[in-house]
């Protein structure tokens, strides 16, 4: 099948509801955006979001890559990498990471990190696959 993998742009942000099924198939708890907030992560600074789109057109994959610039070097996150569970195992999901990867390299590299749960074995293999190595680190967060 022929998949086609593009940055997202402003119009996508009415396609809300695509984007939402995307978004839980990632998380049970991830809380549906409306348009407007579509349209602020599309055109939010230093993000970029790939979407995947199969047969007519149809929205069936999707990651963001964000830049940080600190005084210990330039830093991209990946985050959000989902596929739809119909698509996966087709390569989607390295397609998206690898299209993101090169972003950030044509926008000067850096060192690029991403996070993913050891409950997600496919997602840590593929990682693993496309060069990234684990690091010894604690993630924290706190809900403001």
């Amino acid at each position: 099948m022929d998949y086609v993998i593009e940055i997202m742009e402003a119009s996508m942000a009415s396609r809300a509801g695509e984007l939402n099924a995307l978004l839980a198939s990632l998380s049970a708890s991830a809380v549906p955006l409306t348009e407007q907030q579509w349209a602020a992560v599309i055109e939010a600074r230093d993000t970029v979001t790939v979407v995947a789109k199969g047969p007519g057109g149809r929205l069936v994959g999707m990651a963001s890559i964000c830049r940080t610039l600190l005084p210990t070097g330039t830093k991209w996150w990946i985050e959000d990498v989902v596929v739809d569970p119909g698509c996966r195992g087709c390569g989607l999901g390295r397609r998206l990471v690898q299209t993101l990867i090169d972003h950030a390299i044509s926008h000067g590299g850096g060192t690029v990190m991403l996070t993913s749960r050891p409950s997600r074995e496919a997602a840590n293999a593929l990682y693993r696959s496309m060069g990234f190595e684990r690091k010894e680190t604690n993630v924290y967060r706190m809900k403001l």
